[in-house]
């Protein structure tokens, strides 16, 4: 639970009207139809229209998670940007809450920002009550007016706010100043805030969340492309080989956008060290989240991801627009030679497994899994390869996987070489569904964690494919990657080969397939509409999410 301890006077705020957009509904969630062959199943995606960066996500102390986005309630493309919201106790099973945030007035747009629990009244907002909610966020004023941060408060626990009415709580010039994170340093609160077009995070602080003093500047650090977003500072367990915590770090996260080293957008980060008004990285070296291409924004859960984007098949055959990655639990550890790198795991995935397709070990062979019947159209793959004696691995040594739509001959490829530099590799160029000059197909990440001798006597893959998406972890998060696919035909056969392992060597295979998260809260036309309520326990930890959507 994130805890304010310091006290400040009481405040006594009147309500700040909001613009209600005639077509944006109030007080009830926005419908959604789930039901689409592109839809994903087990991950989060918004009801209809558009969604970018997740926002101000906490945990409760009733155990339930709660994200909120940027959303257009009245587009499939970025504008007249709200925060959209959904809860969640166990990661999977989201429930769409009616919008959150709406915008003060009609030309002003609620960008990206935190939320943090109050459970000690810092801001004074909450006399009588130890659940309250301060978001804060920017208000941009149009596209190209200043940009200012600014708070609201929930006294409800997070589903509707008012917003103070001494905002900005930090004023701004700059039409290029976004996306605080706030997070708790010992009695006081901690904010990094872009200066997105001067490649610099701003380090504020603050007693109560109201009055803000600037402490540091990062500045012009790894990539720079065109601009920085959404930053997040984050105190980060350092896990030893056994996965116990031997030490803990802070990790600064920034977002590239647009800049990539693929093009598109990243997010990159830092390990280092905060005093609370500075922060130090470790090193110069520039870390990537994400080896692929369609993974931005990241954004941490506490209490324990505006671009131009092309127009994908989603918005237009299916009416909605970009998916958050699946929870991902975050940690450091030592990657031999390059030093501290944040481990990307998968999270527990029981609360949508389902039947198993196939159990095998294999050494030199192949498991082909048909998943036509998979209602969901969701899979849950690993593959774990042992006794490898890497004194007889050759080029041609390698395990493939492959997901193909036998009625359009449509292929995702994936696989691993275990010779040479041990690259890792995705090909969506086999989809033929979109086609767009930066819709780059093709990507790969080296072993580079090894300890340059080329000893690799083990090696694992996770893999979760969900209609137009893939998440695969490799080496257990080691290396993480994203890609979105849109296929003519869904996908419904899986290949896994390998070749040339040396004798020896096993490969173990499991194949299950994976529960719709959605389709029991779908009505008798096959509708989403939200706002339904689950009660299961849940325990805390440090995760992540990350927006999806292709960037130009």
């Amino acid at each position: 639970m994130f805890a304010f301890v310091a006290v400040a006077a009481k405040v006594t705020s009147q309500s700040v009207s909001t613009y209600v957009n005639p077509a944006v509904p109030t007080g009830e969630p926005v419908p959604g139809d789930y039901t689409g062959p592109l839809r994903p199943q087990i991950h989060f995606s918004p009801p209809q229209n558009f969604m970018n960066d997740p926002n101000g996500m906490f945990l409760d102390a009733n155990g339930t998670w709660h994200l909120y986005y940027q959303y257009n309630p009245t587009g499939i493309v970025g504008g007249n940007q709200h925060w959209g919201h959904a809860t969640s106790t166990d990661f999977y099973h989201w429930v769409n809450q009616p919008i959150a945030l709406f915008p003060p007035e009609e030309t002003v747009y609620v960008f990206s920002g935190s939320a943090v629990v109050d459970v000690n009244n810092t801001s004074g907002f909450f006399p009588d009550q130890d659940n309250g909610v301060v978001a804060i966020f920017t208000l941009a004023h149009g596209y190209y007016g200043p940009q200012t941060q600014n708070i609201a408060y929930s006294h409800d626990g997070g589903y509707t706010f008012e917003y103070y009415d001494g905002n900005p709580v930090i004023a701004s010039n700059s039409s290029q100043f976004r996306d605080p994170k706030v997070i708790r340093y010992d009695d006081y609160c901690v904010a990094v805030i872009a200066y997105s077009q001067e490649f610099v995070v701003g380090i504020y602080n603050s007693p109560d969340l109201k009055n803000w003093t600037l402490a540091s500047n990062f500045a012009r650090h790894g990539l720079l492309g065109a601009q920085y977003e959404c930053p997040n500072l984050v105190k980060m367990p350092v896990r030893d080989s056994n996965g116990s915590m031997v030490d803990s770090k802070y990790v600064l996260a920034i977002s590239i956008q647009p800049g990539a080293p693929l093009g598109g957008s990243i997010t990159e980060y830092f390990p280092g060290d905060f005093n609370g008004t500075h922060f130090t990285p470790l090193g110069s070296a520039t870390r990537l989240t994400d080896f692929a291409k369609d993974n931005y924004a990241a954004q941490f859960f506490h209490g324990i991801p505006d671009a131009q984007n092309a127009t994908v098949p989603t918005g237009i055959l299916e009416g909605w627009r970009s998916v958050t990655t699946l929870p991902r639990d975050n940690y450091l550890k030592n990657a031999t030679r390059i030093g501290l790198v944040m481990a990307n795991e998968l999270c527990d995935l029981s609360p949508v497994l389902d039947a198993s397709l196939n159990q095998s070990t294999i050494g030199n062979g192949s498991v082909t899994v048909d998943y036509s019947t998979v209602d969901s159209g969701a899979l849950y793959i690993d593959a774990n390869v042992t006794g490898i004696n890497t004194t007889l691995v050759t080029p041609d040594s390698t395990l493939n996987l492959s997901f193909t739509s036998p009625a359009s001959g449509e292929t995702l490829q994936s696989g691993f070489f275990f010779g040479g530099d041990n690259p890792f590799f995705i090909n969506r160029g086999l989809i033929r569904g979109f086609d767009n000059v930066f819709f780059t197909d093709k990507f790969s990440t080296a072993n580079i964690y090894s300890d340059g001798s080329g000893s690799l006597a083990s090696w694992r893959m996770q893999a979760v494919i969900d209609r137009s998406i893939l998440e695969v972890f490799v080496n257990g998060g080691d290396q993480a990657g994203t890609v979105l696919f849109y296929p003519t035909q869904p996908l419904s056969l899986l290949h896994l080969a390998t070749r040339d392992l040396p004798t020896g060597a096993k490969v173990s295979v499991s194949v299950l397939a994976l529960k719709s998260a959605w389709a029991e809260y779908e009505n008798e036309q096959g509708t989403v509409v939200g706002n339904a309520t689950r009660t299961t326990n849940s325990t805390g930890r440090q995760d992540m999410i990350y927006e999806t959507e292709f960037l130009v």
